[in-house]
């Protein structure tokens, strides 16, 4: 009977410690917090699917409306909400070396390809890797891939043109482009041409889909490492199923081998990385044999970028195009005036466009910017405290944000600050014009993160959504179908940004 009651008082203490210690860890430092709920911490709304994501940061955004920053709980984690653009500087630029590492933390015993990736890597192994990918997405390299995913650009609206019909087509952009991201991917990262407009369930285009789809037992997986990273990485669970990631392997392990066996080249993301394998740079087509490397490699380091950048590139590129079609197809003045910067163009180049005229069109780039502000890719971004760190008070004071602690810096809700952007519900280009962009508050802008993790492939992201509509739109106009939803409604039930209704846009034949 008495061990009975010692193993009573043992689980009671260790769940008193597990969900009950934790939450005082603001109280004891001090900190302006919201009162969090044992394990779930204030993600109670999300959960309950009482609020979109977005909702959601934009609610703890208004909280303590006069504090720099606050304390919140993700799940059982302590995590420091961040609002002051001066710290958010510190964090992720001045004080970068602090704030090193993402949060969620996948070891290479429980995902060797994925924990290889750009995004997984930790500390010095992701300043490595970083050093030696950085030259892949320079503006020579964007030029270097450019006609492949112009190429794939004009396959897919050639898919929607009838010589013989003007009738407006109305579509699913939310699949559609999801469909052309898959394209430019396969043929930019993979080395592979597909069409997946004609072929729908092509065997590259459905893994991929199903790679990039959190529900069922998968999302309680990644949520299991949001609140138990440790355990989960103790007990080796993996998120993704192996037969998908030894699909994509098997396809860029068999690239690499022709490759390298004859000698092919091909203006893609394969060839740019096994130049860097080799010390060499790649400005054209033939590179020069001078060069250094900074990491030796290896095929296993080349198809996790490769895997990375599809994943990434699949669902958040096409999503970012789905919300551009949509502002355009309600906002038919900015699409006219977009058009006719287009039709310029065209005229100007004899009908052709390449990589240095698409950089010189400031209206798309305005379009694309705008886009980006009013639905950032990213929610929010998070870092990982790597060593203790003293953050000023606003009374003199001094408080020590401990290392293992996480930080969020509300990406989304910042731009939507009508401090920073007026009427930030407004579509509205002329914000990022030459003559206002320069008074837009640094680090009020953050659509791709800031500093040295911001997204890498960025540059890659903005030719391929500026390539799309470019052509989309020198044939088409975007208009407003009956299952367009007026204002958008995000849904409750995801994670990521996605309206309640889908995407749904119609596609007019233009006359000219």
């Amino acid at each position: 009977m008495m061990w009975l009651i010692l193993l009573t008082c043992f689980v009671v203490l260790f769940l008193y410690y597990i969900l009950v210690t934790p939450l005082s860890y603001w109280k004891d430092r001090n900190v302006p917090y919201l009162k969090p709920w044992p394990l779930i911490g204030n993600a109670l709304s999300i959960l309950m699917r009482k609020e979109s994501l977005t909702d959601f940061f934009e609610t703890l955004y208004r909280k303590f409306p006069n504090e720099r920053y606050f304390g919140i709980f993700s799940f059982r984690n302590p995590q420091l909400f961040v609002k002051d653009l001066n710290l958010i500087k510190l964090i992720c630029v001045k004080d970068f070396d602090y704030f090193t590492n993402r949060t969620v933390q996948i070891t290479e015993d429980v995902e060797p390809l994925f924990a290889k990736n750009l995004v997984s890597l930790q500390d010095q192994k992701w300043r490595d890797m970083r050093a030696t990918l950085s030259p892949t997405f320079t503006s020579s390299k964007m030029r270097f891939m450019f006609n492949l995913v112009s190429d794939c650009a004009l396959q897919f609206v050639n898919n929607f043109r009838d010589e013989n019909s003007n009738d407006v087509v109305e579509v699913d952009t939310k699949d559609v482009c999801t469909r052309f991201t898959n394209d430019a991917i396969a043929s930019t990262a993979f080395g592979i041409n597909l069409n997946s407009m004609d072929d729908k369930t092509n065997e590259f285009f459905m893994m991929g889909k199903d790679l990039t789809t959190f529900s069922g037992w998968r999302s309680l997986k990644f949520l299991g490492y949001s609140i138990f990273p440790g355990l989960m990485r103790l007990l080796k669970v993996t998120i993704f199923p192996k037969k998908f990631l030894n699909f994509f392997a098997g396809i860029i392990k068999g690239n690499i081998r022709e490759r390298e066996e004859k000698g092919l080249i091909r203006p893609d993301l394969i060839h740019i990385m096994l130049e860097r394998r080799h010390g060499k740079d790649v400005g054209n087509l033939v590179a020069p044999s001078e060069g250094k490397r900074n990491v030796e490699l290896t095929d296993e380091d080349i198809v996790a970028q490769a895997l990375i950048f599809f994943f990434a590139g699949f669902e958040t590129t096409s999503t970012l195009m789905c919300f551009m079609a949509h502002e355009l197809a309600v906002n038919p003045d900015v699409q006219k005036k977009l058009q006719n910067e287009i039709d310029e163009v065209l005229k100007r180049s004899d009908e052709k466009i390449t990589y240095e005229t698409l950089l010189s069109m400031k209206y798309l780039d305005m379009v694309v910017s705008e886009t980006l502000r009013m639905w950032p890719p990213g929610v929010a971004v998070e870092r990982i405290c790597g060593k203790d760190y003293i953050i000023h008070t606003d009374n003199g004071k001094r408080f020590t944000l401990k290392k293992g602690v996480s930080v969020a810096i509300p990406v989304y809700a910042i731009h939507r600050d009508p401090k920073y952007f007026g009427s930030p519900g407004t579509f509205d280009p002329e914000r990022f014009s030459d003559e206002n962009k320069c008074i837009i508050e640094p680090f009020s802008y953050l659509p791709f993160g800031v500093g040295p993790r911001s997204c890498i492939a960025s540059r890659f992201a903005l030719m391929e959504t500026k390539i799309l509509f470019f052509h989309l739109l020198s044939k088409f106009d975007l208009v407003p179908t009956e299952k367009t939803t007026i204002p958008l409604v995000l849904t409750k039930t995801k994670f990521i940004l996605a309206p309640e209704n889908g995407f749904w846009v119609g596609f007019r034949p233009r006359n000219i």
